[in-house]
């Protein structure tokens, strides 16, 4: 994901606009995209500033407050597939995506084998 274009930019595409010009002649000046001159004059009325919004970031993961559920229903029932986790999870009004389920098993080092004669 490229970066955000700078805030001097930023400002002078939207000072040209609020001037009178149209958004395709600003955009063509400039050099950007038309739709960046809408997005930037439109989140200059609604927050006064054209700065760009935050990027990326890490997202905490959903299933670590039902740790405790998740592991009782692991030991009482080994031969529960993610997907049976995952319903069981929905029926408590936890729902998450079968990936968010196995990443949460494999952060935590809960793995289970559906066949226990395999290693």
């Amino acid at each position: 994901m490229s970066r955000p274009l700078s805030l001097d930019l930023r400002e002078r595409v939207v000072a040209s606009v609020l001037a009178g010009e149209s958004c395709r002649s600003v955009a063509e000046r400039f050099g950007v995209a038309v739709s960046s001159v809408v997005k930037w004059s439109q989140r200059q009325r609604a927050t006064g500033s054209v700065a760009p919004g935050k990027m990326g970031g890490h997202r905490k993961p959903v299933l670590t407050a039902h740790r405790a559920f998740i592991v009782e229903r692991i030991t009482q029932t080994p031969h529960l597939t993610l997907h049976g986790l995952k319903a069981e999870l929905a029926a408590r009004g936890i729902k998450v995506s079968h990936n968010a389920v196995w990443l949460f098993l494999r952060r935590e080092g809960l793995r289970f084998k559906k066949n226990t004669v395999r290693p």
